[in-house]
């Protein structure tokens, strides 16, 4: 069976959209997805599943936790190539001077096709880098996510998608904990 990521955004950040990860897992599980594991509290799941789809992952995931949790999440869905590819395509790892506690990647749930490139090159503070990819917007904020204005709500008014950002150190465990998912 395929393996999957799913980033769900903005559940238990600051008090917010409380899930438990056991519950989390169980209902996955209950959606007939199988060797569901979770990393940190803020809705990383890596998951195996027959359906090829990641629209329909997509759907089927975002509807159970409204059904169960009563919260309107947006779910994103890669699969490990994808996930392998959004790493090896940083622009910001191959420069010495990067702290890569300073990196951050936003998946963007769709193609951008308004880019607003001109307003976040405004917002962006000296020392801040950005570099939009297709369906990602990588962030170098050597001041701190938390200091910049290219934050994940900024990022989707601009760009009109939807969208959820992890740092760079969870992006790579994620890619450790989507290689070690053992076949049958």
């Amino acid at each position: 069976m395929p393996t999957y990521l799913s980033l769900l955004r903005g559940i238990n950040v600051s008090g917010q959209k409380l899930i438990k990860m056991d519950a989390l897992r169980r209902m996955y599980e209950h959606l007939g997805y199988q060797r569901v594991t979770s990393y940190l509290l803020s809705g990383n799941i890596v998951f195996e599943a027959g359906e090829v789809d990641h629209h329909g992952l997509e759907q089927a995931i975002t509807r159970q936790i409204a059904l169960d949790f009563g919260y309107e999440v947006t779910v994103l869905v890669l699969t490990p190539e994808q996930l392998q590819t959004i790493i090896a395509n940083n622009p910001f790892t191959s420069v010495r001077a990067t702290d890569p506690a300073f990196l951050f990647v936003t998946f963007l749930a769709d193609q951008p096709w308004h880019h607003g490139i001109e307003a976040i090159a405004d917002k962006k503070q000296p020392d801040e880098q950005f570099h939009l990819s297709s369906k990602v917007v990588y962030l170098y904020c050597p001041s701190g996510y938390g200091k910049t204005k290219l934050n994940n709500n900024f990022l989707e008014t601009q760009l009109k998608v939807r969208a959820t950002t992890r740092n760079w150190k969870t992006v790579n465990e994620l890619n450790k904990l989507l290689q070690t998912v053992p076949e049958d």
